[in-house]
């Protein structure tokens, strides 16, 4: 399975400069343990310090391993550190309209369009509009969080577990189906659910921020 680390310095103890330092370490000790993604989701930060401290965790990436940075929200913040990709909110512009600026900007590298879902129908509209994968969220119902999982079977259906293969492959075509991460009350132990249900992968804050072994988390959920 894939492996997708969201971010959240709010969950680090001290000050605001102490907070900073603690997520810049968690995001390089996740780039050279192999995470395959990480979205920066530092939604309460201003444009320019967002820029910044996007701009350090890059370096770090960069240097650690293939991990790939997505932006939380901001398509333009994102091309202008030279990011991966943006991860876009329900309330956000649609993945084909990001694709319009990303076009018009005429960003050199690929550029990833990453979408927050909480329904099936949600997934196929998200898919429709051209992201290149999902979130879905809540599966699990979260401690402290008064809102109730959509659970597995919505999982499946948004994954589209049991559908035939995809016959445009024989056909020359590359696409080969739609990833939709799990998001939401996952941990080691129900993670093993979500892959047989059709997630590609696996998203989390504390999952991945809070793990006294990431390697070894990592090499678990990867050989799920």
């Amino acid at each position: 399975m894939l492996t997708y680390y969201i971010t959240d310095r709010s969950q680090f103890a001290g000050g605001e400069a102490e907070r900073r330092t603690q997520l810049l370490r968690t995001i390089r000790r996740a780039a050279s343990a192999g995470i395959d993604y990480i979205q920066l989701r530092e939604k309460d930060l201003c444009v320019r310090d967002l820029e910044l401290l996007a701009r350090e965790a890059l370096h770090l990436i960069r240097a650690e391993g293939p991990a790939r940075l997505l932006i939380n929200h901001r398509t333009d913040v994102a091309l202008a550190v030279g990011a991966d990709g943006v991860h876009l909110a329900g309330d956000d512009i649609a993945a084909s309209d990001a694709r319009t600026l990303v076009a018009k900007s005429q960003f050199a590298s690929p550029f990833l369009f990453a979408v927050s879902c909480h329904s099936a129908q949600e997934v196929r509209l998200a898919e429709s509009h051209g992201a290149d994968f999902v979130a879905l969220a809540p599966i699990f119902e979260k401690v402290n969080v008064v809102k109730k999982g959509i659970g597995l079977e919505e999982l499946r259906r948004a994954a589209q577990k049991d559908r035939l293969p995809d016959l445009r492959v024989e056909a020359g075509d590359t696409r080969r189906g739609f990833s939709v991460f799990a998001l939401g009350g996952v941990n080691m132990e129900l993670a093993p659910l979500c892959a047989a249900a059709g997630a590609a992968g696996i998203a989390g804050i504390r999952l991945f921020q809070q793990s006294s072994d990431l390697p070894a988390l990592l090499r678990s959920l990867h050989s799920l």
